[in-house]
Protein backbone atom coordinates (compact mmCIF):
# COMPACT_ATOMS: atom_id res chain seq x y z
CA UNK A 1 0.00 0.00 0.00
CA UNK A 2 1.38 3.15 -0.96
CA UNK A 3 0.79 6.30 0.67
CA UNK A 4 1.12 10.08 -0.74
CA UNK A 5 1.65 11.98 2.52
CA UNK A 6 3.65 14.88 3.68
CA UNK A 7 4.00 14.59 7.34
CA UNK A 8 5.48 17.95 9.10
CA UNK A 9 5.70 16.54 12.88
CA UNK A 10 4.96 13.81 14.67
CA UNK A 11 1.49 15.33 15.25
CA UNK A 12 0.13 14.26 12.28
CA UNK A 13 1.18 10.68 12.13
CA UNK A 14 -1.01 10.54 15.58
CA UNK A 15 -3.66 12.01 14.01
CA UNK A 16 -3.76 9.73 11.47
CA UNK A 17 -3.70 6.96 13.92
CA UNK A 18 -6.73 7.91 16.04
CA UNK A 19 -8.68 8.24 13.20
CA UNK A 20 -7.99 4.39 12.12
CA UNK A 21 -8.80 3.60 15.70
CA UNK A 22 -11.98 5.11 15.55
CA UNK A 23 -13.20 3.02 12.80
CA UNK A 24 -11.66 0.07 14.66
CA UNK A 25 -14.17 0.82 17.46
CA UNK A 26 -16.89 0.77 15.18
CA UNK A 27 -16.27 -2.36 13.42
CA UNK A 28 -15.92 -4.04 16.80
CA UNK A 29 -19.13 -2.04 18.31
CA UNK A 30 -21.75 -3.38 15.54
CA UNK A 31 -19.97 -6.89 15.65
CA UNK A 32 -20.62 -7.10 19.50
CA UNK A 33 -24.20 -5.17 19.27
CA UNK A 34 -25.66 -7.95 16.73
CA UNK A 35 -23.41 -10.41 18.72
CA UNK A 36 -25.27 -8.91 22.30
CA UNK A 37 -29.26 -9.38 21.03
CA UNK A 38 -28.81 -12.98 19.15
CA UNK A 39 -30.72 -14.98 22.04
CA UNK A 40 -33.64 -12.41 21.88
CA UNK A 41 -33.68 -13.02 18.05
CA UNK A 42 -33.27 -16.99 18.28
CA UNK A 43 -36.35 -16.64 20.44
CA UNK A 44 -38.59 -14.03 18.49
CA UNK A 45 -37.81 -16.02 15.38
CA UNK A 46 -38.46 -19.49 17.32
CA UNK A 47 -35.13 -21.10 16.24
CA UNK A 48 -33.45 -24.18 17.38
CA UNK A 49 -30.32 -24.78 17.68
CA UNK A 50 -29.84 -26.33 14.78
CA UNK A 51 -31.76 -23.72 12.49
CA UNK A 52 -29.57 -21.19 14.42
CA UNK A 53 -26.57 -22.20 13.10
CA UNK A 54 -28.03 -22.58 9.39
CA UNK A 55 -28.93 -18.86 10.09
CA UNK A 56 -25.71 -17.69 11.13
CA UNK A 57 -24.26 -19.71 8.49
CA UNK A 58 -25.25 -16.62 5.93
CA UNK A 59 -22.68 -14.00 7.42
CA UNK A 60 -19.55 -16.29 6.55
CA UNK A 61 -21.39 -16.92 3.29
CA UNK A 62 -21.22 -12.81 2.50
CA UNK A 63 -17.77 -12.48 3.62
CA UNK A 64 -16.33 -15.35 1.62
CA UNK A 65 -18.34 -14.13 -1.67
CA UNK A 66 -16.71 -10.56 -0.69
CA UNK A 67 -13.16 -11.26 -0.19
CA UNK A 68 -12.25 -10.82 -4.11
CA UNK A 69 -14.56 -8.20 -4.27
CA UNK A 70 -12.86 -6.29 -1.84
CA UNK A 71 -9.45 -6.82 -2.80
CA UNK A 72 -10.75 -5.14 -5.95
CA UNK A 73 -12.49 -2.38 -4.51
CA UNK A 74 -9.51 -1.37 -2.44
CA UNK A 75 -7.31 -1.27 -5.75
CA UNK A 76 -9.81 0.03 -7.59
CA UNK A 77 -11.20 2.92 -5.36
CA UNK A 78 -8.41 3.51 -2.01
CA UNK A 79 -9.03 2.10 1.60
CA UNK A 80 -10.42 5.50 2.44
CA UNK A 81 -13.09 5.83 0.41
CA UNK A 82 -13.63 2.00 0.69
CA UNK A 83 -13.29 2.36 4.72
CA UNK A 84 -15.72 4.85 5.29
CA UNK A 85 -18.38 3.69 2.90
CA UNK A 86 -18.55 0.48 4.78
CA UNK A 87 -18.09 2.20 8.06
CA UNK A 88 -21.42 3.85 7.35
CA UNK A 89 -23.36 0.52 5.55
CA UNK A 90 -22.39 -1.94 8.95
CA UNK A 91 -23.83 -0.51 11.63
CA UNK A 92 -26.80 1.10 9.81
CA UNK A 93 -27.41 -2.94 8.70
CA UNK A 94 -27.20 -3.41 12.70
CA UNK A 95 -31.45 -1.71 12.16
CA UNK A 96 -32.64 -3.86 9.38
CA UNK A 97 -31.23 -6.69 11.73
CA UNK A 98 -33.87 -5.16 14.82
CA UNK A 99 -36.74 -5.28 12.19
CA UNK A 100 -36.84 -8.81 10.57
CA UNK A 101 -39.49 -10.67 10.73
CA UNK A 102 -39.08 -14.10 9.12
CA UNK A 103 -36.31 -16.57 8.77
CA UNK A 104 -35.78 -15.85 4.91
CA UNK A 105 -35.26 -11.95 6.28
CA UNK A 106 -32.92 -12.45 8.63
CA UNK A 107 -30.55 -14.63 6.05
CA UNK A 108 -31.15 -11.98 3.88
CA UNK A 109 -29.69 -9.32 6.10
CA UNK A 110 -27.00 -11.24 7.84
CA UNK A 111 -25.52 -11.64 4.12
CA UNK A 112 -25.56 -8.72 3.71
CA UNK A 113 -24.05 -7.92 7.31
CA UNK A 114 -21.05 -10.31 6.67
CA UNK A 115 -20.33 -8.41 3.32
CA UNK A 116 -20.05 -4.70 4.94
CA UNK A 117 -18.11 -6.51 7.90
CA UNK A 118 -15.38 -7.80 5.38
CA UNK A 119 -15.03 -5.08 3.96
CA UNK A 120 -14.30 -2.73 7.10
CA UNK A 121 -12.58 -5.30 7.77
CA UNK A 122 -10.28 -5.49 4.87
CA UNK A 123 -10.32 -1.72 4.66
CA UNK A 124 -9.22 -0.35 8.17
CA UNK A 125 -6.80 -3.05 8.48
CA UNK A 126 -5.13 -1.63 4.97
CA UNK A 127 -5.15 2.20 6.43
CA UNK A 128 -3.40 0.26 9.63
CA UNK A 129 -0.73 -1.22 7.81
CA UNK A 130 -0.06 2.43 6.59
CA UNK A 131 -0.09 4.19 9.56
CA UNK A 132 2.25 1.49 11.32
CA UNK A 133 4.70 1.99 7.99
CA UNK A 134 4.89 5.69 9.44
CA UNK A 135 5.51 4.83 12.74
CA UNK A 136 8.28 1.80 11.55
CA UNK A 137 7.24 -0.06 14.61
CA UNK A 138 4.33 -2.36 15.62
CA UNK A 139 1.43 -0.92 16.40
CA UNK A 140 -1.26 -3.07 14.88
CA UNK A 141 -1.73 -5.19 18.54
CA UNK A 142 -3.26 -1.86 19.69
CA UNK A 143 -5.53 -1.31 17.17
CA UNK A 144 -6.97 -4.85 17.26
CA UNK A 145 -6.91 -3.92 21.11
CA UNK A 146 -9.45 -1.04 20.16
CA UNK A 147 -11.14 -3.79 18.12
CA UNK A 148 -11.59 -5.48 21.48
CA UNK A 149 -12.70 -2.80 23.99
CA UNK A 150 -15.36 -1.64 21.38
CA UNK A 151 -16.41 -4.85 21.51
CA UNK A 152 -16.69 -4.89 25.64
CA UNK A 153 -18.20 -1.71 25.29
CA UNK A 154 -20.96 -3.32 22.81
CA UNK A 155 -21.57 -6.26 25.00
CA UNK A 156 -22.16 -4.70 28.15
CA UNK A 157 -24.46 -2.24 26.63
CA UNK A 158 -26.12 -5.06 25.19
CA UNK A 159 -26.50 -6.10 28.38
CA UNK A 160 -28.04 -3.10 29.80
CA UNK A 161 -30.44 -3.02 26.72
CA UNK A 162 -31.35 -6.67 27.83
CA UNK A 163 -32.05 -5.79 31.23
CA UNK A 164 -33.88 -2.97 30.58
CA UNK A 165 -36.28 -4.60 28.37
CA UNK A 166 -35.28 -2.76 25.38
CA UNK A 167 -35.86 -4.29 22.32
CA UNK A 168 -33.23 -5.38 19.47
CA UNK A 169 -34.69 -2.68 16.93
CA UNK A 170 -34.15 0.35 19.66
CA UNK A 171 -30.88 -0.87 20.56
CA UNK A 172 -29.54 -0.98 17.05
CA UNK A 173 -30.96 2.24 16.01
CA UNK A 174 -28.90 4.04 18.94
CA UNK A 175 -25.62 2.05 18.28
CA UNK A 176 -25.94 2.86 14.44
CA UNK A 177 -26.84 6.49 15.60
CA UNK A 178 -23.30 6.63 17.81
CA UNK A 179 -21.43 4.60 14.99
CA UNK A 180 -22.42 7.50 12.40
CA UNK A 181 -21.46 10.19 14.63
CA UNK A 182 -17.91 8.67 15.32
CA UNK A 183 -17.16 8.36 11.21
CA UNK A 184 -18.28 11.57 10.62
CA UNK A 185 -15.53 12.81 13.19
CA UNK A 186 -12.92 10.56 11.62
CA UNK A 187 -13.49 10.64 8.12
CA UNK A 188 -11.58 13.62 7.69
CA UNK A 189 -8.09 12.28 9.09
CA UNK A 190 -8.34 9.03 7.74
CA UNK A 191 -4.94 7.84 5.74
CA UNK A 192 -4.99 8.87 1.98
CA UNK A 193 -4.42 7.23 -0.77
CA UNK A 194 -1.61 7.19 -3.59
CA UNK A 195 -3.82 7.38 -6.71
CA UNK A 196 -0.69 7.90 -8.64
CA UNK A 197 0.39 4.00 -8.80
CA UNK A 198 -1.82 0.38 -7.73
CA UNK A 199 -0.03 -2.38 -6.65
CA UNK A 200 -1.27 -5.31 -8.40
CA UNK A 201 -1.09 -8.35 -6.40
CA UNK A 202 -2.41 -12.55 -7.43
CA UNK A 203 -6.04 -13.24 -5.70
CA UNK A 204 -4.66 -16.07 -4.75
CA UNK A 205 -1.65 -17.72 -3.20
CA UNK A 206 -0.19 -21.17 -2.03
CA UNK A 207 1.28 -20.34 1.32
CA UNK A 208 4.47 -22.08 2.45
CA UNK A 209 4.59 -24.80 5.37
CA UNK A 210 5.38 -22.06 7.83
CA UNK A 211 2.80 -19.73 6.83
CA UNK A 212 0.39 -22.17 7.31
CA UNK A 213 1.33 -23.54 10.13
CA UNK A 214 0.31 -20.29 11.48
CA UNK A 215 -2.97 -19.98 9.95
CA UNK A 216 -3.47 -23.45 11.97
CA UNK A 217 -2.72 -21.63 14.83
CA UNK A 218 -4.93 -18.58 13.80
CA UNK A 219 -7.40 -20.59 13.00
CA UNK A 220 -7.99 -22.40 16.79
CA UNK A 221 -8.03 -19.66 18.71
CA UNK A 222 -10.48 -17.47 15.94
CA UNK A 223 -13.15 -20.41 15.62
CA UNK A 224 -13.32 -19.86 19.77
CA UNK A 225 -13.63 -16.29 19.45
CA UNK A 226 -16.25 -16.68 17.37
CA UNK A 227 -18.35 -19.28 19.07
CA UNK A 228 -17.61 -17.16 21.56
CA UNK A 229 -19.69 -14.21 20.40
CA UNK A 230 -22.21 -15.98 18.95
CA UNK A 231 -22.99 -18.89 21.20
CA UNK A 232 -21.48 -17.46 24.68
CA UNK A 233 -25.60 -15.85 25.23
CA UNK A 234 -26.97 -18.81 24.27
CA UNK A 235 -25.05 -21.33 26.45
CA UNK A 236 -25.74 -18.95 29.21
CA UNK A 237 -29.55 -18.88 28.47
CA UNK A 238 -29.97 -22.39 27.65
CA UNK A 239 -26.95 -24.24 29.95
CA UNK A 240 -26.37 -22.13 32.36
CA UNK A 241 -30.32 -20.70 32.89
CA UNK A 242 -28.73 -17.13 33.89
CA UNK A 243 -31.28 -14.68 34.57
CA UNK A 244 -32.26 -12.74 31.72
CA UNK A 245 -30.39 -9.85 33.52
CA UNK A 246 -27.27 -11.59 33.10
CA UNK A 247 -27.52 -13.98 29.73
CA UNK A 248 -25.04 -12.08 28.25
CA UNK A 249 -22.19 -11.34 31.28
CA UNK A 250 -20.41 -14.58 29.31
CA UNK A 251 -19.90 -12.50 26.48
CA UNK A 252 -18.98 -9.08 28.22
CA UNK A 253 -16.67 -11.00 30.58
CA UNK A 254 -14.79 -12.83 27.52
CA UNK A 255 -14.43 -9.42 25.44
CA UNK A 256 -13.00 -7.63 28.75
CA UNK A 257 -10.23 -9.71 29.31
CA UNK A 258 -9.30 -9.94 25.53
CA UNK A 259 -9.28 -6.46 25.31
CA UNK A 260 -6.92 -5.94 28.32
CA UNK A 261 -4.66 -9.06 26.82
CA UNK A 262 -4.29 -7.43 23.50
CA UNK A 263 -3.19 -3.72 25.43
CA UNK A 264 -0.15 -5.73 27.00
CA UNK A 265 0.42 -8.07 24.96
CA UNK A 266 3.69 -6.52 23.53
CA UNK A 267 5.23 -6.50 26.85
CA UNK A 268 4.13 -10.13 27.49
CA UNK A 269 5.70 -11.20 24.35
CA UNK A 270 8.67 -9.28 24.76
CA UNK A 271 9.50 -10.59 28.33
CA UNK A 272 8.82 -14.38 27.93
CA UNK A 273 8.68 -15.31 24.17
CA UNK A 274 6.57 -15.50 21.26
CA UNK A 275 6.58 -19.90 21.32
CA UNK A 276 6.27 -19.62 25.12
CA UNK A 277 3.00 -17.19 24.78
CA UNK A 278 1.45 -19.52 22.41
CA UNK A 279 2.00 -22.21 24.65
CA UNK A 280 0.44 -20.82 27.94
CA UNK A 281 -2.45 -19.10 25.77
CA UNK A 282 -3.47 -22.45 24.42
CA UNK A 283 -3.68 -24.12 27.52
CA UNK A 284 -5.23 -20.79 29.00
CA UNK A 285 -8.04 -21.07 26.67
CA UNK A 286 -8.69 -25.28 26.83
CA UNK A 287 -8.82 -24.38 30.73
CA UNK A 288 -11.72 -21.41 30.49
CA UNK A 289 -13.45 -23.58 28.37
CA UNK A 290 -13.17 -26.74 29.92
CA UNK A 291 -14.31 -24.80 33.48
CA UNK A 292 -17.55 -23.41 31.19
CA UNK A 293 -18.40 -26.94 30.65
CA UNK A 294 -17.49 -28.89 33.80
CA UNK A 295 -18.84 -26.31 35.95
CA UNK A 296 -22.05 -25.16 34.19
CA UNK A 297 -22.89 -22.44 37.30
CA UNK A 298 -23.24 -18.28 36.53
CA UNK A 299 -20.24 -17.77 38.75
CA UNK A 300 -17.82 -20.30 37.19
CA UNK A 301 -19.13 -20.19 33.62
CA UNK A 302 -17.95 -16.41 33.77
CA UNK A 303 -14.62 -17.29 35.49
CA UNK A 304 -14.15 -19.15 32.48
CA UNK A 305 -15.14 -16.58 29.81
CA UNK A 306 -12.39 -14.67 31.44
CA UNK A 307 -9.73 -17.27 30.99
CA UNK A 308 -11.02 -17.91 27.28
CA UNK A 309 -10.54 -14.38 26.52
CA UNK A 310 -7.60 -13.58 27.90
CA UNK A 311 -6.30 -16.83 26.08
CA UNK A 312 -7.28 -15.80 22.77
CA UNK A 313 -6.60 -12.05 23.23
CA UNK A 314 -2.40 -12.37 22.08
CA UNK A 315 -2.83 -15.53 19.56
CA UNK A 316 -3.72 -13.63 16.43
CA UNK A 317 -1.65 -10.22 16.87
CA UNK A 318 1.92 -12.31 17.30
CA UNK A 319 0.95 -14.89 14.03
CA UNK A 320 0.12 -11.79 11.77
CA UNK A 321 4.16 -10.57 13.04
CA UNK A 322 5.68 -13.49 13.01
CA UNK A 323 3.53 -14.28 9.56
CA UNK A 324 5.00 -10.39 8.37
CA UNK A 325 8.25 -12.12 8.77
CA UNK A 326 8.23 -14.42 6.29
CA UNK A 327 11.45 -15.72 4.78
CA UNK A 328 9.88 -17.24 1.56
CA UNK A 329 6.55 -14.80 0.83
CA UNK A 330 6.33 -11.08 0.89
CA UNK A 331 5.29 -9.74 4.18
CA UNK A 332 1.54 -8.99 2.26
CA UNK A 333 1.29 -12.21 0.74
CA UNK A 334 2.01 -14.21 4.01
CA UNK A 335 -0.38 -11.83 6.10
CA UNK A 336 -3.40 -12.31 3.22
CA UNK A 337 -3.02 -16.36 3.42
CA UNK A 338 -2.94 -16.29 7.37
CA UNK A 339 -6.01 -13.80 7.69
CA UNK A 340 -7.29 -16.27 4.98
CA UNK A 341 -7.19 -19.34 6.74
CA UNK A 342 -8.07 -17.47 10.66
CA UNK A 343 -10.95 -16.30 8.90
CA UNK A 344 -12.37 -20.18 7.96
CA UNK A 345 -12.13 -20.37 11.72
CA UNK A 346 -13.79 -17.35 12.67
CA UNK A 347 -17.02 -17.62 10.27
CA UNK A 348 -17.06 -21.54 9.75
CA UNK A 349 -16.47 -22.24 13.59
CA UNK A 350 -20.24 -20.86 15.04
CA UNK A 351 -22.60 -21.97 12.22
CA UNK A 352 -20.61 -25.65 13.02
CA UNK A 353 -21.69 -25.23 16.66
CA UNK A 354 -24.72 -24.58 16.27
CA UNK A 355 -25.26 -28.01 14.30
CA UNK A 356 -23.31 -30.06 17.04
CA UNK A 357 -25.16 -28.38 19.80
CA UNK A 358 -28.66 -30.03 17.83
CA UNK A 359 -27.12 -33.70 17.78
CA UNK A 360 -25.28 -33.76 20.70
CA UNK A 361 -25.64 -30.86 22.96
CA UNK A 362 -24.46 -27.51 23.25
CA UNK A 363 -21.80 -28.40 26.00
CA UNK A 364 -20.17 -31.06 24.03
CA UNK A 365 -20.00 -28.18 21.77
CA UNK A 366 -17.85 -26.29 24.38
CA UNK A 367 -16.17 -29.25 24.74
CA UNK A 368 -14.40 -29.53 21.22
CA UNK A 369 -13.79 -25.65 21.28
CA UNK A 370 -11.46 -26.43 24.64
CA UNK A 371 -9.65 -29.49 22.05
CA UNK A 372 -9.11 -26.75 19.50
CA UNK A 373 -7.97 -24.45 22.07
CA UNK A 374 -4.73 -26.71 23.12
CA UNK A 375 -4.37 -26.97 19.54
CA UNK A 376 -2.89 -23.59 19.69
CA UNK A 377 -0.50 -25.24 21.97
CA UNK A 378 0.01 -27.88 20.31
CA UNK A 379 1.18 -25.80 16.58
CA UNK A 380 2.53 -23.37 18.85
CA UNK A 381 4.80 -25.42 20.41
CA UNK A 382 6.26 -26.34 16.64
CA UNK A 383 7.03 -22.23 15.81
CA UNK A 384 10.58 -21.69 15.16
CA UNK A 385 11.57 -18.13 16.64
Amino acid sequence: MSMNISLSSNTNIRIYRIAVSVFFFVAGLTVSSWASRIPDIKTALHLSDAALGSVLFAIPVGQIVSLPISGWLVSRFGSRQLVIAAAVLFPLTLILLGVTTSVWQLVTVLFFFGVWGNLINIAMNTQAVGVESLYGRSIMASFHGLWSLAGFCGAAAGNFFVASDISPFFHFIIIAVAAMVMVITSYRFTLPDNDDKKEVTPMFVKPDKVVLLLGFIAFCSMICEGAMADWSGVYFQNIIHAPVAYKTLGYVSFMGTMATGRFIGDRLVTKFGVKRILQVSGFVIASGLAIVVIFPYLASAIAGCLLVGFGVSCVVPMVYAMSGKSSTMSPGLALAAVSTISFVGFLLGPPVIGFIAQLAGLRWSFALLALLGLGVSFFGNKVKT
